[in-house]
């Protein structure tokens, strides 16, 4: 019976569930799009390319390990966890290869070299340059069989500088046989005569360049001597894969090498597709919790005011005799019916969303396009599922005092609204706000953005919570603070000052979700920039250099760096190399800087010990990593380099701008030794001579992209480099704000969609048509200021905690102009959205409204 009636409920009153059946379905769309990400992070497949004609790779280990052992009541328990290491680590080309050579069903065994090879061609020869930033990087000649490669012009290189090149760069460049092609490798650049042209022989290779030296050039560049990059296994006829990735198992039993095969060999490939499928995971996570939350707190808020529309109906129902439970029973089945539509609809539409959205950040480079999108059935299952609950608690919960009371009070409420707020809605609008202030206490001692942001967001909602449960009181506080501007407008400020005090309830459902984007739009926009900003002041405040080289390719080489320190004039040069260890699991971020003339160019703001007698053996820490770690000057550091390599090292200084220059920092031969690009980020040069003097000194140099930009300009090219950034957090939190806007837009048609007859009965008792919307107006304008102050006052506490945490300053960085951007867009859709359905309302003859049924 209930079901019956639901159903002609929703179809009678189709207007009436629109604005639930909006909410829901965005809901499960943005569900969707965020279980796709998550998704891809845990089970998208990163295919070979060089690899794909050896069935079996063995590379060493991308991991540092960790095993703890706990005794607890009898009972021994063992915990192994692992975390990724930063850069390339190398395996021992004697050891392995000997171990491989006696394994069963081994046919063939290719050690392959990998390291930064970039050519460097003249702009306007590189065709169209849509693949000018894919990576390029150098193997010896005899891994081309890992492809295959075959030579389809010229010859093999056999002398150390000869070249061949694959096919794609000669058509792109316009190079043959007999060229020659200076390359940018880990050391000097190198000019090299193309000796041939290889291609794949299954075609392309879409995310790479390939550049193919002499065995012994190969080795020179790959500076890694006795090691390989990865050894590729080719069984013997009558060996299956299988059979030999056991016998190669067996034979590595006691090493930590790794053995790979199948769909495995993509992430030994491309390592960079490990740190994505961990940022997808983050992101999806992170973006479908906080719109979960979000979701949650717009649906229950769609269908408070859908129930508030329906009080009277719902009365009535009391009062011939239906029950509390089939009361519940009824808003029950209606939202499941709602719920399943609308969910149904929205996973649908959140595939093609998700796929838009992991092509986005295809395109910002935040994950590598070879990581292949993931999609099956679980994720808008799961969109479904949630949405159905989601409305089934959201009906729950609106529908609680209507069900609970008894039927002659709930036919008063149903002609004027409660002025009292419900106890256990007080006591949950309390708690939510203790839980915010909480939150925001906790950030404010965080001291890394890995712990930060999630508390960050999770406290604008936590707090947009409590403004949603405690709406109708904070509604009238702000009506009676109002109330003389709002009458000095005119009768329509009077009758908009009435609405707000009387309609409190309805007019808090229009506020909450304007809250709630002006505070998660303010803090998604200036939360980068707070940290970003405060890092580069650091770095500012703390480069003592007159100039700084920076590179537009891959980096400055050693070589440029040995010409500037022999120039007249020059004080001192610095060469950095940025890095990322790991002290135990936990990972931070680290530089290697060149220890001769240090102090001249670089003040990190030392706190305790000193830079003199910095040397190879010397570390120096930030105040975070110091007291984290729980290190002074003399401690040892014990720390796994990027590429897994131990090192112990002398803690000589702590200093106090780590946000500026990372949280350790060693020798640059330390650091450059253990990275896949040595090469130099920038170089810190002191002395005084001109820009043109120096430029002049690497004028020969045979590198592009190489530039002298004052600590002014260095800074304003650092600020550009932050704003790209900052783009993927934007793209990541977009969908939800999008979100947000469309329930703002939605809850205020419906809030005023509503008041038909309220109208109506204005005009009958001589109020005009322009007089009623110049009400609405300002009635829309008082809850646009009510929901963007709150909004503000939200973003505002949880952006200085943040600030407070991070960077030790109670200033986060507020951009006025976006500010007022953010608040015009509100404006605009709070205006709109009550401004359309105002006049769509209007246009009934009064009397025939006033005398329609119910």
């Amino acid at each position: 019976m209930m079901l019956r009636y639901a159903l002609q409920t929703v179809r009678d009153r189709k207007g009436g569930f629109l604005g639930a059946f909006l909410a829901l379905m965005c809901a499960a769309a943005l569900i969707t799009a965020c279980g796709t990400l998550l998704e891809t992070g845990l089970r998208g497949t990163v295919r070979t390319e060089r690899y794909a004609a050896a069935p079996v790779i063995v590379s060493a280990d991308q991991n540092v390990h960790q095993t703890t052992v706990k005794h607890k009541k009898g009972k021994t328990k063992v915990k192994h966890k692992a975390k990724p290491i930063a850069e390339r680590a190398w395996l021992s080309s004697q050891d392995i290869g000997n171990r491989l050579k006696e394994a069963p069903g081994v046919g063939a065994i290719v050690p392959e070299l990998t390291f930064l090879a970039q050519p460097l061609i003249q702009r306007g020869t590189s065709g169209d340059g849509s693949d000018a930033d894919r990576p390029s990087y150098g193997h010896a000649w005899e891994s081309a069989a890992l492809t295959p490669f075959r030579l389809v012009e010229g010859r093999a290189p056999r002398h150390a500088d000869d070249l061949v090149i694959d096919r794609h760069l000669a058509e792109r460049a316009g190079l043959t046989p007999g060229d020659r092609l200076t390359v940018q490798s880990t050391q000097s650049p190198r000019s090299y005569r193309i000796t041939g042209v290889a291609a794949p022989e299954h075609g392309p290779l879409d995310h790479q360049t390939s550049l193919f030296f002499s065995s012994g050039e190969a080795e020179r560049l790959a500076a890694h001597p006795g090691k390989v990059t990865a050894f590729g296994v080719v069984p013997n006829e009558g060996t299956s894969v299988a059979d030999l990735e056991k016998s190669v198992e067996e034979a590595l039993e006691g090493t930590t090498a790794q053995v790979s095969a199948g769909d495995d060999r993509g992430p030994v490939e491309f390592l960079d597709a490990a740190g994505a499928r961990v940022k997808l995971v983050s992101m999806g996570g992170a973006m479908g919790g906080t719109s979960l939350l979000v979701a949650v707190l717009v649906v229950v808020g769609t269908f408070t005011l859908s129930v508030q529309q329906r009080h009277r109906e719902l009365a009535l129902l009391r009062a011939v005799a239906a029950t509390p439970q089939q009361i519940r029973r009824l808003l029950g089945r209606e939202a499941l019916l709602i719920g399943a539509v609308a969910g149904g609809i929205g996973a649908l539409a959140g595939i093609p969303l998700g796929g838009w959205l992991h092509g986005r950040l295809v395109d910002t480079g935040a994950v590598p396009a070879n990581l292949e999108r993931a999609l099956s059935a679980f994720p808008p299952l799961v969109a479904v599922g949630v949405t159905l609950l989601g409305a089934l608690a959201a009906a729950r919960i609106a529908g609680r005092r209507i069900a609970r009371i008894r039927p002659a009070e709930a036919l008063t409420e149903a002609r004027v609204e409660r002025t009292r707020l419900g106890r256990s809605r007080l006591v949950a609008g309390l708690a939510l706000l203790i839980g915010g202030i909480v939150l925001i206490a906790v950030l404010s001692k965080l001291r890394t953005e890995a712990a930060s942001t999630p508390v960050t967001f999770l406290a604008v909602v936590v707090l947009a919570c409590a403004i949603a449960a405690l709406g109708p009181l904070v509604v009238r506080a702000a009506a009676a603070l109002l109330r003389g501007p709002l009458r000095l407008s005119g009768p329509g400020g009077k009758l908009a000052h009435a609405n707000l005090r009387g309609n409190a309830a309805r007019m808090a459902a229009a506020v909450t979700p304007l809250a709630l984007l002006t505070g998660m739009t303010c803090t998604v926009l200036f939360v980068q920039p707070t940290l970003g900003d405060a890092a580069r002041a650091q770095a500012r405040d703390g480069i003592r250099a007159d100039w700084v080289l920076a590179a537009q390719g891959p980096g400055v080489p050693e070589r440029a760096a040995r010409q500037l320190r022999r120039a007249e004039g020059v004080e001192a040069v610095t060469e950095v190399v940025r890095t990322t260890v790991r002290v135990g699991l936990d990972k931070y971020p680290a530089q290697g800087v060149t220890p001769a003339g240090l102090t001249r160019t670089w003040d990190p703001d030392v706190t305790a010990g000193t830079l003199k007698g910095f040397d190879g053996n010397s570390a120096a820490v930030s105040e975070l990593a110091a007291d984290q770690l729980g290190l002074r000057p003399g401690s040892t550091l014990e720390l796994t380099l990027g590429d897994g390599t131990k090192a112990a090292l002398t803690v000589r200084a702590v200093y106090a701008r780590g946000l500026g220059f990372g949280d350790v920092t060693m020798a640059h031969h330390r650091v450059a030794r253990h990275v896949d690009n040595p090469l130099a980020a920038t170089v810190l040069i002191k002395s005084d001579r001109t820009k043109e003097q120096l430029a002049a000194e690497v004028g020969k140099f045979p590198a592009s992209g190489l530039e002298f930009l004052a600590p002014e300009a260095f800074d304003g090219l650092e600020a550009k480099r932050q704003r790209a950034n900052a783009e993927v957090n934007h793209l990541a939190m977009g969908l939800v704000l999008a979100f947000t806007a469309i329930a703002v837009v939605n809850t205020l048609a419906m809030s005023v969609s509503e008041r038909v007859r309220e109208f109506a009965m204005l005009r009958l008792a001589g109020a005009t048509r322009r007089q009623v919307l110049r009400m609405l107006r300002t009635e829309a304008l008082a809850v646009l200021f009510i929901g963007t102050a709150l909004g503000s006052g939200v973003a505002l506490a949880v952006l200085t905690a943040f600030s407070v945490g991070l960077t030790g300053s109670a200033a986060p960085t507020v951009a006025p102009l976006v500010y007022v951007s953010v608040v015009a867009v509100a404006g605009l859709l709070a205006l709109t959205a009550t401004a359309l359905p105002g006049r769509a309302a209007l246009r009934p003859l009064p009397v025939s409204v006033a005398t329609a049924k119910e």
